[in-house]
């Protein structure tokens, strides 16, 4: 017999991780909510034609592509196949896994423009796929929690999406991370100025990867792209100088010798911080971020942990026209997106995982014999009735192996039945942390554990 398996990069997940995946998945849904935004779900698969050409080349590569139901070689000639796979892909594919969740926002708007109030702010939680290689913190399922603002160009929304980036890890207990943000009409005056006008894209592609490779690495890519590695050295060192952030943009625009609105919009996003005196932002200037989504056309973010190594943790940016690629011109969004995968990750290393997030019932009611059993079942409803998640032991079998049944899943307290409490209507409930136990009546032990 074949040994059991599951598609790399993907994962089961069993009642303590998935317990602690909802609890990320509520804080931040709660934080959606209290920001305005409004749910929506878009399918698991989209036709390729809404997918394709969205993401970039390398973008492209990593759909995963759904044959065509049937019979899906009948309509491929001897031709289609000595074309290659992309064309040969055209024939037997129409349909793929979602990438990411903003191209089907994109549709999704398009599609319900008459329906939408605009601006319109929507965040949406489900899964995506890619077709990359599997490896820490990167996998081929994972889920990702996006809000989105369309239908403005007001600044106000890149401060406000910062606002929220804060208070969502705030709400998490997580401290050690650090905001980037840069501006894609930044970097392509960078590109310019560094001859690589044409090159903007592999530019950036350099540029992000300066963390992974290092300066003499990126700066041998530039070179490879046959532009000038001394403009770019320029632009590496003032990314690490101890100056303020305005001082920074205005230095860039001098080496670039472009002043374009890319300047502008930063200089007002850290001014629109400052109306915000009280509040501890972690945000960095850094002109080294690229973002590799091609249809980012403003401002772009990217999360990163601080004490724990791993990828982002949430990024995103403006995109003034994506719809304009289904047909509808001229509406201006900026959505940010985090992925659960990182974020359960870094909690987990960082211990920042509560108790409650295990999940399970709160409290056990085990019983002595049958006759328990059935007044049981009328004291767990009651308990279920005022809101306490609480169980049943479903067997009539020893005490003992109901307790350890109870220890096993870390349920934090039991409450046990046998004819004396049933005559007397005082039940013992035992804390199986502590040890201690308390003897109350139901209404009591109801007050105990919901105060």
């Amino acid at each position: 017999m074949e040994k059991l398996s599951i598609p790399k990069g993907t994962r089961d997940f069993g009642q303590i991780e998935s317990f602690r995946r909802k609890f990320i998945i509520d804080k931040i849904q709660k934080e959606f909510i209290k920001y305005g935004f409004s749910p929506i779900e878009t399918p698991t698969m989209e036709n390729l034609s809404v997918l394709m050409g969205k993401y970039g080349e390398e973008g492209d590569q990593l759909l995963f592509k759904v044959l065509n139901s049937g019979d899906f070689l009948k309509n491929t000639t001897q031709k289609d196949y000595e074309s290659g796979h992309k064309g040969f892909f055209n024939k037997i594919s129409e349909k793929g896994l979602r990438y990411d969740l903003t191209v089907p926002f994109a549709r999704y708007v398009v599609m319900n423009q008459h329906n939408i109030t605009f601006p319109f702010k929507r965040y949406q939680i489900q899964p995506v796929w890619r077709a990359d290689r599997p490896q820490r913190g990167r996998y081929r399922e994972f889920y990702q929690c996006d809000a989105d603002i369309i239908g403005t160009r007001s600044s106000w929304n890149e401060v406000e999406l910062t606002l929220l980036i804060h208070d969502v890890f705030k709400s998490l207990e997580l401290e050690d991370f650090i905001v980037k943000i840069n501006h894609r009409e930044v970097l392509f005056a960078m590109a310019a100025a560094a001859d690589l006008k044409g090159k903007e894209i592999p530019f950036c592609v350099a540029l992000d990867k300066l963390d992974k490779i290092g300066t003499e690495a990126v700066l041998s890519e530039v070179e490879g792209l046959n532009g000038n590695p001394s403009i770019v050295l320029k632009y590496l060192k003032l990314i690490n100088e101890p100056i303020d952030e305005k001082s920074k943009i205005e230095r860039l625009a001098k080496i670039t010798g472009a002043q374009n609105k890319g300047y502008e919009e930063l200089l007002s996003f850290f001014k629109g911080l400052n109306e915000f005196p009280a509040r501890n932002f972690k945000v960095e200037l850094d002109f080294s971020l690229a973002r590799g989504l091609s249809y980012y056309t403003g401002m772009i973010y990217e999360v990163k942990p601080t004490k724990v190594k791993m990828g982002s943790i949430c990024g995103g940016g403006r995109y003034d026209d994506l719809t304009g690629m289904f047909g509808l011109n001229g509406v201006s969004g900026i959505g940010i997106s985090f992925g659960l995968d990182r974020i359960y990750d870094v909690l987990l290393e960082s211990q920042l995982f509560p108790e409650t997030a295990k999940g399970g019932p709160q409290v056990l009611v085990i019983h002595l014999d049958e006759m328990s059993f059935k007044h049981g079942i009328q004291l767990v409803d009651a308990l279920r009735d005022a809101g306490i998640s609480a169980d049943l032991y479903p067997d009539n079998v020893k005490i003992q192996k109901q307790m350890t049944y109870a220890n096993k899943l870390g349920i934090p307290f039991v409450l046990t039945i046998g004819s004396d409490e049933i005559a007397q209507e005082n039940y013992p409930l035992k804390n199986m942390v502590s040890g201690e136990t308390t003897r109350a009546s139901l209404q009591n032990i109801i007050k105990l554990l919901n105060p």
